[in-house]
């Protein structure tokens, strides 16, 4: 019964991520971002955030960038981000985020599909649980991708080089990657371990909607492990604001 049970909830979980990235999707296609890594970051970060993340993009995010559009068109100068900092902060922290909820998918999908990578990053020669492994491969994916994200906001804004960007992007995303991955991790192998190994009797597999589910539940805590690094850097100029 619980297992029905919790199978429902995490379907619906899953179709509700679906279905505001779906949304996002359409609406950044109809109003471009004035930064456009950010037209990539929403969808994706709406796939665990979920209705937070559509409050968060409409009532803050899309009007203040509304309001700035308007002092340009008003007054002919550049807009004043008029949003609060905790909001800049959020975006900041999702942006990181975005990359690592992409090369967690990626990797997952992948190593499931292709166990081999598993074996490259571990499986067998050194980690017994195959899922270890593929946590190495998703971490290397997942920070990968956060320092490119990174960089397609640093770059452009500050006309770099590849390499210089590179050294910009590691600099204001690399402690926010590793806290955000820490947090996510730590959460899994709670619920692989504890929650599903004792209610469900073995931790969920890839093909499995309750894994994505957890999955969800985890990127929410890599948000909140997150958070306050990206907090101490954006404060203090390390970071720039989105």
């Amino acid at each position: 019964m619980l297992a029905l049970w919790f199978h429902g909830l995490s379907l619906a979980a899953v179709l509700l991520g679906l279905g505001c990235a779906v949304i996002l999707v359409i609406d950044v296609v109809r109003y471009p971002q004035p930064m456009g890594i950010m037209n990539v970051v929403w969808p994706v970060t709406a796939l665990f955030g979920t209705v937070g993340i559509l409050w968060l993009y409409f009532f803050y995010s899309r009007s203040a960038h509304n309001e700035m559009r308007h002092d340009m068109h008003e007054h002919g100068v550049h807009g004043i981000n008029r949003k609060r900092f905790p909001v800049i902060v959020g975006e900041g922290t999702l942006h990181c985020g975005s990359g690592c909820v992409i090369g967690d998918i990626a990797a997952e999908c992948l190593a499931f599909f292709f166990p081999q990578l598993a074996i490259w990053f571990g499986w067998h020669w050194f980690f017994a649980d195959k899922m270890y492994a593929v946590w190495v491969f998703d971490f290397v994916l997942a920070f990968g991708l956060g320092v490119l994200f990174q960089y397609f906001a640093i770059a452009p804004m500050r006309k770099l080089s590849l390499r210089e960007g590179l050294a910009a992007a590691l600099e204001a995303d690399a402690l926010s990657l590793i806290a955000w991955q820490i947090g996510m991790y730590g959460f899994m192998a709670f619920v692989q371990f504890r929650v599903f190994g004792h209610f469900l009797g073995a931790p969920a597999t890839v093909d499995t909607v309750e894994f994505w589910f957890a999955m969800q539940l985890a990127m929410v805590v890599g948000f909140v492990a997150s958070y306050p690094v990206n907090w101490w850097l954006i404060r203090s100029g390390i970071k720039a604001e989105m």
